[in-house]
């Protein structure tokens, strides 16, 4: 098989994807519905949902149950946590991320759809879009999510009314369109009765579309990463010292975004080094070339100073180098971001500290009005900061790679994540601002 036919195939086969809506409606019996309708729970697993749903006095299976592991999540009836679960059809193999609804989650739901092509917002027909609701599909564009699914549930609840579908599907294209989600597609569904899930809806003749799963295995998946500017971050450096390979010295790490083959002349930033790319090991054999998500080591021509940390990108691509970077970002710990908060900042296998120098608006979900200068970020809240940075950081914008636009805020204290950000994002353009931090002898 050619390099390309595998790029082919590695491109076209997975789709990662995501679940995402407000409490109670119904993510996790649609992940479960999805699973057991197309075949892809084993007959344990079946079995010890029909006992757990029987020892809560239901007389059919929970099959939200099937995605809700954890203990609290069963007696409360709701996700926390991020569920993850591989299954495949005939016509492709699936990463699915069932996201938890209740806005005390939200960061959860950032996690889970950080990776993700195509995310599904469910909406309970009865409530229509609620605040949740375009918090999720905020979140979706802020990400760069490609495709996303507006999975209208309980329409049984509903009796099947196909104007309560369009009322709904409406006024949530037209939300997300103003945010920038470049596609949405609208299904009607029951995941609790099977509708429009696996199979098409005997109840809803009015609807001519695909099913969810349909749709999950036909939308084109670009993995765009595979097209961008080369980039790997190193992650360790390799010297075996053996007597077979007494001067080997290699640069592990994962493919960020693009394709190495040997023979590309790169540069190694921060330092701004050129070198030549002699070999690239993968699982431990040789290879001419490598692409986005594969392990592997770099050998280079010259004996140059590279360390954890560093990236490796092609010397006719390298990203600039900058001590100022401006973000979108999304909240996500309990205690406030704050303007002069000195935290670390977290680029690929990159660690520097850093402070935040101002925050220049918060985004208002309601109305996607901006709120300028709050001064500080709430749990969950979505805002636009500018970071000086001890040391220079080579970034890519959000929108040319979501793996090297993106960072995350640690606290120097305690090492809790407290932000995740995307370089150059914004739902519009704050007007310029004063910096507002101060002399706090953080001299960057």
């Amino acid at each position: 098989m050619s390099t390309t036919t595998t790029e082919a195939l590695s491109a076209t086969t997975l789709l990662r994807f995501a679940t995402a809506g407000s409490v109670d409606d119904g993510k996790s019996t649609l992940v479960g519905r999805l699973l057991h309708d197309s075949k892809s729970v084993l007959v344990d697993q079946l079995e010890a949902v029909e006992r757990a749903s029987a020892s809560r006095g239901q007389d059919a299976p929970d099959l939200a149950l099937l995605t809700d592991g954890l203990r609290a999540e069963r007696e409360q009836g709701i996700t926390i946590d991020v569920a993850y679960r591989y299954f495949a059809t005939p016509r492709r193999r699936f990463i699915l991320a069932d996201t938890p609804g209740h806005v005390q989650y939200t960061r959860n739901m950032v996690t889970g759809a950080s990776t993700a092509e195509l995310t599904v917002v469910l909406v309970d027909a009865r409530n229509g879009v609620v605040e949740q609701t375009r918090r999720h599909a905020a979140i979706a564009a802020l990400l760069r999510v490609p495709h996303v699914v507006l999975a209208v549930n309980k329409m049984d609840l509903v009796g099947y009314e196909e104007g309560v579908f369009a009322t709904i599907a409406q006024e949530f294209t037209a939300y997300a369109t103003e945010l920038g989600v470049p596609e949405v597609t609208a299904i009607p569904i029951s995941a609790l009765a099977g509708d429009n899930v696996v199979e098409p809806s005997a109840n809803m003749d009015w609807y001519g579309g695909p099913t969810v799963l349909e749709h999950l295995e036909t939308v084109p998946v670009s993995h765009d990463l595979a097209h961008c500017h080369a980039r790997l971050p190193v992650q360790y450096v390799i010297r075996p010292q053996t007597a077979e390979h007494p001067d080997y010295r290699g640069y592990a790490g994962q493919i960020a975004a693009g394709t190495f083959r040997v023979g590309d002349r790169v540069t190694v930033l921060p330092s701004g080094r050129t070198t030549t790319v002699s070999g690239i090991d993968l699982l431990g054999t040789p290879v001419d070339v490598a692409w986005t998500t594969q392990s592997v080591t770099l050998l280079l021509e010259d004996d140059i100073d590279v360390s954890r940390g560093d990236l490796i990108v092609p010397t006719k691509d390298a990203p600039a180098t900058t001590q100022d970077v401006e973000a979108t970002v999304c909240h996500v710990a309990d205690a406030p971001l704050t303007v002069g908060h000195r935290v670390l900042l977290k680029h690929g296998t990159r660690t520097v500290k850093a402070i935040v120098k101002d925050i220049p608006s918060r985004l208002t979900l309601d109305d996607l009005s901006l709120h300028p200068h709050p001064g500080r970020l709430a749990a969950n809240d979505i805002g636009r900061v500018k970071i000086r940075t001890a040391e220079p950081l080579p970034v890519d914008a959000y929108a040319d790679s979501r793996r090297t636009g993106s960072f995350i805020l640690i606290d120097p204290n305690d090492g809790t994540t407290l932000t995740a950000g995307m370089v150059g994002e914004s739902f519009a353009a704050p007007e310029p601002v004063k910096d507002e931090a101060g002399d706090d002898g953080w001299d960057f």
